[in-house]
């Protein structure tokens, strides 16, 4: 009997494509996701990408100087945009077979989300990037990551991060922070962890889907946490 597929649905922030350089991608970073992603698929891993925009616009900067939020929120999903495309092109030229769908049409380039292609790319090999999350502002790339994920009913959910835990406070200020390898979804709430955004937890925990976070920069971190190895930390209910 052959193993079944374990499908995750990874969010990768923008240094995953920027990281240092000080450009807007980085080839080396770019280089280091493909060959993890291609370990990946070689232990059966499904995998569903959400990427981040920071790299291109800071909505927060340019909030404070004119744009109305409404504005910036358009302006950051476009910037979803481009990466996806820089992403998938990536992917596709050092074979690594990948999609991109989006919550709009625009057909000669992308396709529009579609449940049932998506999964059918997910089970054919390819790795599916989806960006402008739930196609609205003032919904973040949280809630279209969890969205995302129920819809292409994902295992899992991980947020591939420069960190390994999550903690009760930043590390870097407060040398007594103390590390969760395992946490709830209430327990989250309560303390005010920043792990997500209010409306992903809630939706996150209502729906039973496990969330990992892991150092996307630590050797076959992201792999452990997937098989099941006790890697980063478990948020569920």
């Amino acid at each position: 009997m052959s193993k079944k597929n374990i499908r995750v649905l990874l969010k990768i922030s923008w240094e995953a494509l920027a990281w240092d350089s000080g450009n807007t991608y980085d080839p080396k970073i770019l280089e280091y996701v493909k060959d993890i992603i291609r370990d990946l698929q070689k232990e059966n891993i499904e995998i569903g990408i959400v990427i981040w925009w920071g790299n291109i616009f800071r909505w927060v900067f340019w909030e404070n100087l004119w744009f109305d939020e409404h504005t910036s929120h358009y302006m950051w999903m476009t910037a979803t945009y481009i990466n996806g495309l820089a992403l998938v092109n990536y992917f596709n030229n050092n074979k690594v077979k990948a999609k991109l769908m989006t919550a709009v049409n625009y057909d000669s380039i992308w396709e529009r989300f579609d449940k049932t292609k998506a999964i059918k790319y997910l089970e054919d090999g390819k790795v599916m990037v989806f960006a402008w999350w739930t196609g609205n502002p003032y919904f973040t790339t949280d809630s279209g990551w969890v969205l995302r994920a129920l819809e292409i009913e994902a295992d899992m959910i991980i947020k591939a991060t420069k960190v390994d835990w999550v903690y009760d406070k930043d590390p870097k200020k407060f040398e007594d922070a103390k590390i969760y390898d395992k946490i709830t979804y209430d327990e989250v709430l309560e303390k005010n962890l920043k792990v997500m955004d209010l409306t992903a937890i809630a939706l996150a925990r209502d729906e039973k889907m496990p969330l990992k976070i892991v150092n996307l920069f630590k050797k076959n971190a992201l792999k452990k946490a997937i098989l099941g190895d006790k890697e980063g930390t478990v948020v569920m209910n």
